[in-house]
């Protein structure tokens, strides 16, 4: 199907999602070995139970984003494509395949970091809650109608649009002592 033909569509849960990240991840320790200094699965394929866009979402924490090549050649050894972006200076991002639909996204953070605490949160929080899940299920499906999905800024529209949810649930999962793998 061309690409100005796709759609941001949004699948019931599927429970191999966790066996796909796990073996992506392996092949992210394996390419970035010392680099990576850890590699969880975030995003909607990492809650039990949601919706989602059928891509597996990895956060990549190194002990310094710059210089980006250091991991950044590993990532594209691997098919990922460096996306730039102004969220670079704290959460560089790459996607394989090249071209849409991706399978997976890449959130490169430093390790301790903000972006880092922020991302595992808003995951932790939403695994315990799931009238959070429920909510924030209805809320993509309403914006997969709105948002075609068929070029990279109505997909950026899709995800900005999602933002007022996100910040909400991450200030909540912070004020309430997540993320519980943070250390």
């Amino acid at each position: 199907m061309p690409e100005q033909q796709r759609r941001i569509e949004i699948v019931p849960y599927d429970p191999g999602w966790p066996v796909a990240f796990e073996a992506e991840a392996a092949r992210l320790w394996s390419a970035l070995q010392r680099l990576a200094l850890r590699i969880d699965h975030h995003g909607s394929t990492a809650i039990p139970g949601l919706s989602a866009k059928p891509i597996i979402d990895i956060q990549v924490s190194v002990a310094a984003l710059q210089p980006a090549a250091t991991y950044g050649d590993c990532l594209q050894a691997l098919g990922y494509a460096h996306v730039p972006h102004t969220d670079d200076a704290f959460c560089p991002f790459f996607h394989r395949p090249t071209c849409w639909p991706h399978t997976h996204h890449v959130h490169v953070v430093e390790r301790g970091g903000h972006e880092e605490q922020r991302t595992l949160a808003f995951r932790d929080y939403l695994r315990d809650h799931p009238e959070a899940v429920r909510e924030y299920e209805d809320l993509k499906r309403a914006l997969a109608t709105r948002f075609t999905g068929n070029d990279p800024e109505s997909r950026e529209a899709y995800a900005q649009a999602k933002t007022d949810f996100v910040e909400r649930v991450t200030a909540l999962a912070i004020g309430s002592g997540y993320p519980k793998a943070f250390a």
